[in-house]
């Protein structure tokens, strides 16, 4: 079995100028190598742009820290769909399209998944300072609707200047649980939970990932937790994805509220999760 990791340059080892958060490249990395290489599998870290790469000399091509994507939307759909073309993608290319696109939210809205008020804003400089009226806050998280790692993305109070923004964003209430509790994150490899955790930001902060100071906790959810967790994947459409990440807020009301579901490139926590390099080779070898 040879697998391909696919990375983007900004994340690979051997990358100038690399981004700080990369060190999770190298985490999952020694994740996927030790479980993998015992058992005769081969694992390469390529980036998904890498114009001489042999996508045919590979059984699967799964895609990891492509932690670029956001800003090169329409050609990481199209290199994506050549790799399928050539070798099992993971997860599939139609689940990528629908997942690289925070609208998919409205589709667990329609399901009755309980979500953050969003709002969906295309001209975000026209209509973002509405924001605040339309959601009854004084405080708005503003998101792009493509994008990951709170790149592009704004905190802002009522009465604070609004930057430009060139981006369709989305709108939310800022929600205070991420400063007392933390975000949980929900890891389900084959449909299957496998372990979970509590991101916390840094003092002053609210961004939880790791590029921002963030940290990340171990934990132990309670059943109600990853039933509900697991309620968003089985509203998923499509086929089982072979990794996904789902990360939730705790509400007012103490229930917890879909923020994203991750089927693209989401860091998945090997060292949170002991057990997920072995459940990643198991549920590979399935689709083999």
């Amino acid at each position: 079995m040879k697998i391909a990791y696919l990375a983007s340059r900004v994340t690979l080892p051997t990358a100038a100028g690399r981004r700080s958060d990369a060190f999770e490249h190298d985490v999952m990395m020694d994740c996927l190598r030790t479980a993998f290489e015992p058992k005769g599998a081969q694992v390469d870290d390529i980036a998904w742009d890498d114009t001489a790469a042999d996508w045919n000399a590979y059984d699967a091509a799964i895609i990891g820290t492509a932690w670029d994507y956001w800003d090169r939307h329409n050609e990481f759909l199209h290199t994506l769909q050549t790799i399928a073309e050539a070798t099992l993608l993971l997860n599939p290319i139609a689940t990528v399209r629908w997942n690289s696109h925070k609208s998919y939210l409205r589709d667990f809205g329609a399901k009755g998944i309980s979500l953050i008020p969003t709002l969906w804003l295309d001209d975000a400089n026209a209509e973002a300072a509405a924001a605040f009226d339309r959601l009854d806050t004084d405080d708005v998280v503003f998101k792009r609707q493509v994008g990951a790692g709170a790149d592009g993305q704004h905190r802002l109070r009522r009465g604070q200047p609004i930057p430009a923004m060139s981006e369709p964003m989305m709108a939310q209430p800022f929600l205070h649980a991420i400063q007392s509790e933390g975000e949980l994150s929900f890891i389900f490899i084959d449909g299957a939970f496998s372990h979970a955790l509590m991101k916390r930001a840094a003092d002053g902060d609210y961004r939880i990932q790791s590029e921002y100071g963030g940290i990340e906790v171990a934990i132990t959810p309670s059943s109600e937790d990853i039933a509900t967790a697991t309620r968003v994947l089985i509203a998923t459409p499509g086929e089982t994805p072979l990794y996904a990440r789902v990360d939730m807020l705790r509400g007012e009301a103490g229930d917890l509220l879909l923020m994203e579901l991750e089927l693209i490139e989401p860091y998945l926590y090997p060292q949170q999760g002991p057990e997920l390099g072995d459940r990643l080779y198991a549920a590979v070898k399935r689709r083999l």
